[in-house]
């Protein structure tokens, strides 16, 4: 007798399709930034505006993200938002002024990619996956980052032999062609919807009933009851130094930092490539990790090894030589295996009901050190002609977040979840 394959593996597979695509539009600014300056004569920080746009609203797009699924539904909001991003990424050839690009990829493509990201993984792993809940968070996550650090060698191929233009045009006709039918024709709200319960779950969830206001509820449901919470202050601290980290400062700023040292744009751009294949490895074994082992001590490891990569970026980015390989594959493996412990002491502190909503507003603060850390690191460039103290500076706070991993207390599981 065949066995059916649970529809959350469905579920899964297709939300991998769309958190990829949607991941490596949001990226495409960290190639257009060197065409953009011949292009225009708009200075590093300038650019660097609309990436911390497009960072900071990606991230505080999170949880009112969460609270617009139970209200409207996941895939009505989903279809909306890369409806929104292939619009405005049209809308972007035809700009001639730098505070048109800060608007349409700073606050348009911000604001809808915000809405398909990784809050989006953290609730479908938890309204789909009782069992192997970890894993699904490690596969979501690792298709988020790797979609954005992938897509970059083809996109900057054709920036490069065709223009910045051949490159935005692309992200519009993937997310047509591809990103719309997938999330139309596979994806479910919940798995009642297909007459099934979470995958491994042994009694049906209740579907909650939805809220009037999704903004008072992402407001009042989850920043104001969770700030009450030391884990949920030690989570975003922590997660607005991961942001600052990644997003901001390698994924806005290895490619130019790479070409400042002679490395073509390709060259540069195949470098995020291989973070990105080398952290699918990482987020996948930190699924499996967080599924096992104590989430605190795994983020301590990841933040600490991720400190001491980052300190010796500025050594090997001038040799250009086996170092600099080794550090793509070293740092890979740590690009986002924090989503994982993270989202997993979300979930066991406030709840699975909850965890979208307050795990938005981690992310958010995520996101918010990722802007910061864009906006700043442009600054350094453009006033040290080289980013070797952005470098040095989020070495130095890795470490800090190390530290503050070491300080969350190990929940109950559901332990603050509403009675």
């Amino acid at each position: 007798m065949t066995r059916r394959v649970h529809y959350g593996w469905v579920m899964l597979g297709a939300t991998l399709v769309v958190l990829v695509t949607m991941a490596g539009f949001r990226s495409t600014v960290g190639i257009l930034v060197d065409p953009l300056r011949d292009e225009f004569g708009w200075t590093t920080a300038s650019i660097s505006l609309a990436a911390g746009l497009n960072l900071l609203l990606y991230g505080f797009g999170g949880p009112f993200a969460a609270a617009l699924y139970d209200r409207f539904g996941l895939r009505r909001c989903v279809v909306t938002a890369v409806s929104v991003v292939a619009l405005g990424s049209l809308a972007t050839l035809r700009m001639t002024e730098v505070w048109q690009f800060a608007l349409l990829w700073g606050v348009v493509n911000g604001i809808a990619t915000g809405a398909v990201s990784v809050t989006l993984a953290a609730v479908v792993a938890n309204r789909w996956f009782v069992e192997r809940r970890g894993l699904a968070t490690g596969i979501l996550t690792a298709a988020n980052a790797t979609g954005q650090l992938v897509f970059l060698p083809g996109l900057a191929w054709a920036a490069d032999a065709h223009g910045w233009r051949w490159s935005v045009g692309a992200v519009a006709a993937v997310a047509v062609v591809i990103v719309l039918p997938t999330a139309l024709l596979l994806l479910r709200d919940w798995p009642s919807d297909v007459g099934l319960r979470a995958y491994g779950a042994v009694e049906d969830d209740p579907v909650p009933v939805p809220a009037g206001n999704p903004f008072l509820t992402a407001i009042g449901d989850g920043l104001v009851r969770a700030s009450s919470s030391r884990t949920f202050w030690l989570l975003s601290g922590s997660f607005f130094i991961c942001g600052a980290t990644t997003n901001g400062l390698i994924g806005t700023h290895l490619i130019p930092a790479a070409m400042d040292h002679g490395i073509g744009q390709v060259a540069a751009a195949g470098l995020l490539a291989t973070i990105g294949v080398f952290d699918l490895v990482g987020t996948l074994c930190s699924g499996w990790l967080t599924d096992r082992y104590d989430p605190r001590v795994l983020l301590a490891w990841y933040y600490g090894l991720r400190g001491l990569s980052l300190l010796a970026l500025p050594i090997v980015i001038e040799s250009q030589g086996a170092g600099l390989v080794a550090f793509a594959v070293f740092y890979g493996l740590d690009w986002v295996a924090t989503v994982p412990p993270t989202v997993a002491l979300t979930a066991d502190t406030f709840g699975r009901a909850r965890v979208g909503v307050v795990f938005g507003w981690i992310f958010a603060a995520h996101q918010l050190g990722a802007g910061i850390a864009a906006l700043a690191a442009g600054a350094v460039e453009t006033v040290f002609g080289t980013y070797a103290p952005a470098f040095v500076g989020a070495a130095l706070l890795s470490l800090v977040a190390a530290f503050l991993s070491t300080r969350i207390a190990r929940p109950a599981r559901g332990a603050l979840a509403p009675a």
